[in-house]
């Protein structure tokens, strides 16, 4: 819903200010972090984050802006700017789109979040409670693929190598994609992916 809030600066449908924070009451908004980071970090996020291939020309782009004395505060600003780095894109995807993600997930620390929520829903499932995670794009779902993966195998610890392994904790029980009529009637389930895993009985 945020998303769709103009307000908030997450989209650039609309000209707002570059805010895109989840919670407006603490942290740094994306403008902020865009008036302060060097070209490094930037392109970093934008490439890491947002899989931008384009990351690093628009870095150059966003301080050379700046450094003339009119830095990006809005969506609208940044947008453009893309759009005129960014030459070739998906067809029907806005050139601006990986860097809105890579900003967003950045100031809202997505991926660390997930990590941390998927550590605090294994602690609190008992034994045949299931996981089910939907993930929108290949960066949180390859988290959430690797953390099944990784609790769903026996561990040895190898500063006790004859110790028992960890048992293993989950078993997962598979992926689903949306169906075409889904995609259909909601366009924003295209690229959802849910992964589900059952708690085993040991504790």
């Amino acid at each position: 819903p945020q998303i769709d809030t103009a307000g908030r600066g997450f989209s650039f449908r609309f000209d707002a200010p570059l805010d895109m924070r989840m919670d407006t009451t603490r942290g740094e908004t994306a403008a902020d972090f865009l008036a302060r980071a060097d070209e490094r970090d930037i392109a970093r996020v934008i490439k890491d984050h947002g899989e931008e291939r384009f990351a690093q020309q628009i870095a150059r782009a966003l301080v050379a802006r700046r450094e003339g004395g009119s830095p990006v505060r809005t969506t609208g600003e940044l947008a453009a700017l893309v759009a005129r780095v960014v030459k070739t894109r998906e067809p029907g995807q806005d050139p601006a789109t990986r860097t809105f993600q890579g900003l967003r997930i950045h100031v809202n620390a997505e991926l660390e979040a997930l990590e941390q929520g998927l550590n605090a829903a294994l602690a609190l499932l008992v034994p045949g409670g299931r996981l089910v995670v939907i993930s929108f794009h290949s960066l949180e779902d390859r988290i959430v693929k690797t953390f099944i993966a990784r609790e769903s195998r026996d561990e040895v610890d190898r500063r006790a190598p004859f110790a028992p392994p960890r048992p293993l904790r989950l078993k997962s029980l598979g992926r689903v994609k949306p169906s075409d009529a889904e995609i259909r009637a909601n366009p924003r389930a295209r690229s959802a992916v849910m992964r589900v895993a059952e708690r085993t009985g040991v504790i």
